[in-house]
Parts: C-alpha cells; sequence; structure tokens
C-alpha cells in the first residue's frame, strides 16, 4: 500500500464490510456492490476508491471464506488476463 497510499482507507472499509458479510450467492454481494463483476471460478471484482483500484477475490459462499486475488489501479487492472 505505500506505492498507492490512497488505496488505504478504501481497502480497509471493504475488508471490514467483508468481514461483517454473510455472503451466500452473488445475489448477496450485487445487493452491496451493485458495480461488482462476477468471473468464472467465483471470482468478483470490486471497484474501490472511486473506481481508481480493482480488488478480484475468489468467494468460497459454502464456508464464508473471501480470499484476495490481485488488488491494482484501473490501468493495472486493464492488463490482467481473468478469464
Amino acid at each position: 500500500m505505500r506505492k498507492h497510499a490512497r488505496s488505504k482507507a478504501p481497502l480497509s472499509a471493504w475488508l471490514q464490510d467483508a468481514k461483517d458479510a454473510q455472503w451466500q450467492t452473488t445475489q448477496d454481494i450485487r445487493d452491496r456492490y451493485n458495480s461488482a463483476d462476477f468471473l468464472s471460478g467465483n471470482r468478483v471484482v470490486f471497484n474501490i476508491g472511486g473506481n481508481n483500484f480493482r480488488l478480484v477475490v475468489l468467494v468460497r459462499y459454502q464456508n464464508g471464506i473471501v480470499l484476495v486475488d490481485r488488488i491494482g489501479t484501473h490501468a493495472e487492472y486493464d492488463k490482467w488476463k481473468l478469464d
């Protein structure tokens, strides 16, 4: 986060929200984050910090686990090959 200090507060807010959430389905995520994009393999892309950053996570709905796959700027995200 040193390189992108602006991401600290919005990522921390998302992390707390994810800890408090009980996502059972993709709709549960969409209800809270209507701009989230859903990829294959239960991966979800979140827009963070006013659309400046992207957070890609793997959600294991059956046991309530969320694993961070990647975090980057919008420009970095555009270069990732995710699907």
